[in-house]
């Protein structure tokens, strides 16, 4: 979701990549549906570990910036960027996974995480420069 939104935003001005602890997952279907409501395509994105990046190509040591948005994130991070010249930034975003019974109530959940996302990159990097 943060990859999504943070291409749709800030467009060519940053790479970014996603990645997590684990890699062994598609996308859930709640966060596909949230962010097609802005506009933005996950139906085809999969999850990447911190390990694939590296075996892909992507030297962690080229970021400028991981934001972490769990605790175990924030930990694999500030492990492999122990001999890395790089910023973690550490976003607690509550993870809707789980939360409500029907649809609708687990979309507002989705959809709380999702603004909580866009708040914190709004208050680190402004507002878009690409039209939202």
């Amino acid at each position: 979701m943060a990859e999504g939104l943070m291409k749709k935003f800030y467009g060519q001005e940053t790479y970014v990549q996603s990645a997590g602890v684990k890699s062994d997952m598609d996308v859930d279907g709640f966060t596909v549906a949230v962010c097609e409501e802005m506009g933005i395509e996950l139906s085809r994105h999969r999850a990447r570990s911190f390990d694939e990046m590296e075996q892909w190509g992507d030297d962690l040591g080229s970021f400028d910036v991981i934001v972490a948005l769990s605790p175990a994130s924030q930990r694999a991070a500030l492990e492999l960027t122990r001999t890395h010249a790089l910023e973690v930034l550490y976003w607690p975003i509550m993870d809707p996974t789980g939360m409500g019974d029907q649809r609708n109530e687990k979309l507002e959940h989705y959809r709380a995480a999702r603004d909580q996302i866009i708040k914190h990159m709004t208050d680190n990097w402004g507002a878009p420069v690409v039209s939202e």
